[in-house]
């Protein structure tokens, strides 16, 4: 389980015996990197959780509440925003030996799977996927932010109705002298 956490929480006052349960509040500080890549919870910002821990016969299901707030920025508009994340997770920590019975009957993916150590269950990986999942890839400001304007990069909220850039376009120079000529001619044969 490598080094020993905050999110590693004790089992052993969990009876083994299926259906039984204990519920629990923890309250972690936030660790570097759960999030997005706009939108993330701040290092140390609080992680409550509210979960039941309940034996089952292939190891413990920690189901529950997990509750925070993730900073960052309007992918359209790159205003600074803050999303409630109030997430629920359901999810089962294998036992050593029954990980090790899905092994032996072949099953695929395996690695991934979360496991009890003696007698305690790293929660870490378990609320940092529930966070992730709940996060927007593209996260927006409202659902109608307009975001920026790509010639000057100002806002377009902030932005009057009638804006707009003068485009010239160097591929069309030979033309407007030709337009500008051709008038010319015009003017003299009038």
């Amino acid at each position: 389980m490598g080094k020993r956490s905050e999110f590693v929480v004790s089992i052993a006052d969990l009876p083994r015996q299926e259906g039984a349960q204990r519920q629990y509040s923890f309250t972690f500080s936030a660790p570097a990197g759960i999030g997005v890549d706009l939108l993330k919870v701040p290092q140390g910002a609080p992680i409550t959780t509210e979960i039941t821990l309940e034996s089952v016969r292939e190891g413990v299901l920690v189901h529950g509440g997990v509750y925070t707030r993730a900073d960052g920025e309007c992918a359209r508009c790159l205003r600074p925003l803050e999303r409630t994340v109030n997430e629920q997770i359901a999810e089962l920590v294998y036992y050593p030996q029954s990980l090790k019975a899905l092994i032996d009957n072949g099953a695929d993916d395996t690695d991934e799977l979360p496991m009890t150590d003696g007698d305690s269950i790293d929660l870490e990986p378990l609320i940092r996927d529930a966070i992730v999942l709940a996060l927007p890839l593209q996260p927006l400001c409202q659902p109608q932010c307009r975001g920026l304007c790509p010639e000057c990069g100002e806002r377009w909220d902030d932005l009057p109705e009638d804006h707009h850039h003068e485009h010239f376009d160097p591929r069309f120079s030979a033309l407007d002298e030709l337009a500008a000529r051709l008038a010319a001619e015009e003017g003299d044969n009038v």
